[in-house]
């Protein structure tokens, strides 16, 4: 085999060992190339071996290296061995190269634990010369794989001594640095001003959206869920405008104008059933009938106006009514078989009388009223009692004014001119009750729109027909016209079997029952201060509506509906600063952020400029 040795110097020499390993790696590892059976490249004098049988495997690596080499004779037959030499000419910068040669008599010594050979000496043996080399500078970085030579071209006989050239001063370099990478600089630049305005963008958008003065849609709180200050509680209305229409819609404006002046009418007759003819007792004790309806306040001091037939029912009608109760006592005291009270009353109308505790008398009448909420057989608070003022009989309306005893009382405005035609909605408010049980039944405030399908005659009084009602004690209610004020009284269809309270009689027929009776139409203060307040609430002025709904309804107590929108107001006043807390926040992390990526662009401009002016 041939042994290729770089010399101890040369090894030392910054570049020259890394020169000599790696290019003989890159030669084994390339097809075709030559492979070394041992090296020992950290060795003192690193050293690969080649067998013979593959060819000069020392000379291609010393070309590889870019070093010549000349064949020098062997003293025992005369033939001649490879020799490295120093090259006379390079065609590029400095290379490691290696001393000159000089011959060896044996392989060389065991470096690292490499084998010996088995068999004989060594065909050829070959080495870098022992002796010192000039000062030099320090070697480039070794030539890649693909730099070095393929295939040593043969080169003539060199003389024995060296040349004075100097490869280290080749003015070419054979090794060809990489060139650097490209610095992205400007894609990150690009990037950087994107994401700025990106972000700027994005931030304008959220604050164009977020800084509106309109407020956001409000759903006005339950009871349940009703925010309240710590020393007032939530506000539960038995009405509540913002469900029963549409939110924030006129017609929810006008339920709550007019739902406060709203009342629960009952009235408790008590007389006795008389013969006709000898006023002899048909029954030794006291007959009481209940009659409920609703009402509506028309004046701050407790007149209200309601159904006449219910408060003040005529005397052919109160009869009927005391024949029927008296029928039900005598079938609850199984004293009438049962189904038989129609009959009863058809046999025993015409010939009694329901008068007072004398004869010739009249039946005692208890009239109370409520308001919000109501429940019947009520006689204490918060039940008022009241009086029957004055009462027009069924040809000339059939309406009642009566006076509760109370003042300071929510009151409704009169539109005697409301237009009412068929075909045209109209929304009604009365109170209704889904109780089955009718002498403790629970009463509240509902409203409904109907529609006006026909026109009837009351003698010289026109009244509308509707489709729908709210039940039996929804007659005395309100017709409601736009604005809140009252179009009509809600009436009984006497046509209909049922007696349906299907009808509407005009306002203008109200009109003539307060002149009548003296008492005019009129609002109190308060009443205007809480109207004031639900202007303030509906276009959106939540502090004017939180001031106004407040001391109406510090002044009103009845008015439920005055606390509830005050509530309601100062949540949605709550809502809006938070929201506004919010956009303020956003904003200033908006300015924050741009900040930053301000100070984060003018830094790498100032990077740019300073890269290029080196």
């Amino acid at each position: 085999m041939t042994v290729a040795v770089l010399d101890a110097v040369a090894a030392n020499t910054p570049g020259w060992r890394e020169a000599f390993s790696g290019t003989a790696n890159a030669m084994s590892q390339r097809p075709g190339g030559q492979a070394f059976t041992y090296a020992d490249f950290f060795a003192d004098e690193p050293w690969a071996a080649y067998p013979a049988e593959v060819g000069p495997g020392a000379e291609k690596l010393f070309r590889a290296l870019g070093q010549e080499y000349h064949p020098v004779p062997t003293e025992k037959n005369g033939s001649t061995e490879p020799v490295s030499e120093v090259p006379r000419q390079a065609s590029g910068p400095p290379h490691p190269v290696s001393g000159p040669p000089q011959q060896v008599s044996a392989p060389p010594r065991p470096v690292s634990g490499v084998p010996q050979p088995t068999s004989g000496a060594p065909f050829a043996p070959w080495a870098l010369h022992a002796g010192g080399l000039p000062t030099v500078p320090p070697a480039p970085n070794p030539p890649s794989a693909a730099d070095a030579p393929q295939s040593p071209a043969p080169v003539s006989a060199a003389p024995a001594d060296p040349p004075s050239y100097d490869p280290f001063r080749a003015p070419v370099r054979r090794i060809k640095p990489s060139e650097p990478p490209r610095r992205r600089t400007g894609l990150w630049a690009g990037l950087a001003a994107l994401a700025l305005v990106a972000a700027v963008g994005s931030g304008a958008a959220i604050w164009g959206i977020a800084g509106t003065d309109e407020p956001d849609p409000y759903v006005p709180p339950t009871a349940a869920a009703a925010t309240a200050s710590a020393t007032v509680a939530p506000i539960d209305p038995a009405l509540k405008p913002w469900a029963q229409a549409p939110l924030y819609s006129p017609e929810e404006k006008a339920l709550a104008v007019a739902a406060p002046s709203l009342v629960f009418v009952e009235a408790v007759f008590t007389g006795y059933v008389r013969d006709a003819r000898t006023n002899a007792l048909v029954y030794p004790e006291p007959v009481s009938f209940i009659r409920r309806c609703s009402g509506f306040l028309v004046t701050p001091d407790g007149h209200a106006v309601t159904n006449g037939s219910c408060v003040k029912p005529a005397e052919g009608h109160a009869r009927w009514l005391a024949v029927d109760a008296l029928a039900r006592v005598l079938l609850q005291k199984k004293q009438l078989p049962g189904g038989q009270i129609s009959a009863y009353v058809e046999a025993n109308l015409g010939k009694v009388r329901f008068t007072g505790v004398e004869p010739g008398t009249e039946p005692t009448t208890a009239l109370y009223g409520q308001l919000n909420r109501a429940k019947g057989n009520a006689v204490e608070e918060p039940a008022i009692k009241a009086e029957v003022v004055r009462s027009l009989p069924e040809d000339s309306g059939n309406t009642a004014l009566i006076k509760l005893a109370r003042g300071n009382l929510p009151a409704v405005e009169l539109n005697p001119s409301a237009s009412l035609a068929e075909g045209a909605t109209v929304r009604i408010l009365a109170f209704a009750t889904s109780d089955a049980v009718f002498r403790n039944a629970a009463y509240r405030p509902q409203s409904r729109l109907v529609t006006i399908t026909g026109t009837s005659q009351r003698g010289p009084i026109s009244i509308y027909l509707v489709n729908e009602d709210l039940g039996a004690a929804s007659h005395g209610g309100i017709a409601l016209d736009s604005a809140g004020e009252v179009a009509g009284l809600v009436y009984q269809d006497q046509a209909r079997p049922d007696r349906a309270n299907r009808a509407i009689l005009p306002a203008s027929t109200i009109s003539a029952l307060l002149s009548e009776a003296g008492v005019a139409n009129t609002l109190g203060d308060t009443d205007k201060v809480y109207r004031s307040g639900l202007d303030a609430y509906f276009r959106g002025d939540s502090s004017g509506a939180v001031t106004q709904l407040g001391k109406a309804a510090a002044e009103t107590p009845d008015n439920v509906l005055a606390q509830a929108y005050r509530q309601n107001a100062a949540e949605r006043q709550r809502l809006e600063s938070a929201s506004r807390e919010q956009s303020d926040t956003l904003v200033l992390v908006l300015v924050g952020c741009s900040g930053v990526l301000l100070i984060a662009l003018a830094i790498l401009v100032v990077l740019l400029v300073r890269r290029r002016g080196r």
